[in-house]
């Protein structure tokens, strides 16, 4: 008599446990452009083995786990191919998450992860304890990790720039200033949506430069300053609105406020600030900035924010929350207007 099926409670939990796998395999086969590889049809795992001076035996194994998953197809001859899936690891298709995945198997991201007992029980991020040195700090003194790591924001603001960028009127808005825009992506599509409107870029000096590159580059130049400096110092007047995306969930609650409370003092009374942010909802449904939540515990000791976390936030930097703004893609704009 045949065995009885694990029940499928048994085999998701499984699925969940081993999801580390899955995702080094990933981050693998990103940093060694298996898929550009492939965008012209199948090829054997030796050839990929010998251009990436990787053993074989070992190479395929990895391809052979990744296409169990729906990541590569394998034929005969043990030749792999793309699947619809393996495509968004190609670094020439819209919506690429190559840097993404390259990012996630980085050591710097995946050693803290192993120290998530000791972050919740003192509530200390754990990259500091893993590396000696804040997050920030690190990429500052490490070019590669940095280079890393921006290629990888640009690639996250490819998946939600142009839903931001739908999902709320910017056409009222005569100047527009990212506040901690990286290379500009968000903006740029923010202004061709919007050909009336003028920006202005704000970013640390090492970061500037390529910021300067993409406006170049899309023909944007004469309608974007591009001005070096610290938020938590000050934030440049000039401006009608800020929007500030993916930045403020970097950071806990007294240093948010500060950053917001530059801002608000940047675009003065009535003037906007407006946050591209994940609002977490209440109940147990799933939700992508739950899980998020937790890589900003872990990495950077900042937290993605419910309504009323972000009610009472910008309370405290003389904003009053005026709407939230729903997107086609997992963020909110979250609108602030500051008090006279």
């Amino acid at each position: 008599m045949p065995e009885s099926q694990p029940p499928a409670a048994l085999l998701e939990l499984q699925n969940l446990i081993t999801g580390k796998w899955v995702a080094q395999a990933v981050s693998l086969a990103a940093k060694l452009g298996i898929a550009d590889s492939l965008k012209d049809g199948p090829r054997d795992c030796d050839e990929l083995a010998r251009m990436n001076q990787m053993d074989a035996d070992a190479l395929y194994r990895v391809l052979r786990a990744l296409a169990s998953v729906g990541v590569f197809v394998e034929g005969g001859d043990r030749k792999f191919a793309l699947t619809p899936t393996a495509a968004f690891l190609r670094s020439d298709v819209p919506g690429s998450l190559r840097a993404v995945a390259t990012m996630a198997g980085e050591d710097w991201t995946w050693r803290p992860w192993g120290d998530l007992y000791g972050c919740v029980k003192t509530g200390e991020r754990a990259f500091d304890r893993a590396f000696g040195v804040p997050p920030f700090e690190y990429l500052a003194a490490n070019p590669i990790a940095a280079t890393v790591f921006d290629q990888a924001m640009t690639g996250w603001s490819m998946q939600n720039a142009h839903a931001v960028a739908a999902g709320y009127d910017f056409s009222k808005i005569g100047t527009l200033m990212d506040v901690g825009g990286g290379h500009g992506y968000l903006l740029a599509t923010i202004l061709k949506a919007n050909p009336a409107a003028r920006g202005v870029l704000y970013e640390t000096p090492e970061v500037c430069e390529g910021a300067r590159e993409r406006f170049e580059s899309e023909g944007l130049a004469d309608r974007v300053r591009v001005v070096p400096g610290d938020f938590f110092a000050s934030v440049p007047e000039g401006a009608d609105a800020c929007i500030l995306k993916s930045v403020i969930h970097d950071w806990d609650d007294d240093p948010a406020a500060a950053i917001l409370r530059n801002c608000a003092k940047a675009v003065g009374a009535g003037g906007r600030v407006l946050l591209a942010e994940m609002v977490i909802p209440p109940g147990n449904a799933p939700h992508p900035g739950k899980l998020l939540d937790l890589e900003m515990l872990v990495m950077v000791g900042g937290r993605e924010r419910s309504e009323a976390q972000f009610r009472e936030l910008f309370a405290r930097a003389g904003l009053r929350l005026a709407g939230i703004h729903p997107t086609a893609c997992p963020m909110c704009v979250v609108e602030g207007v500051v008090e006279a």
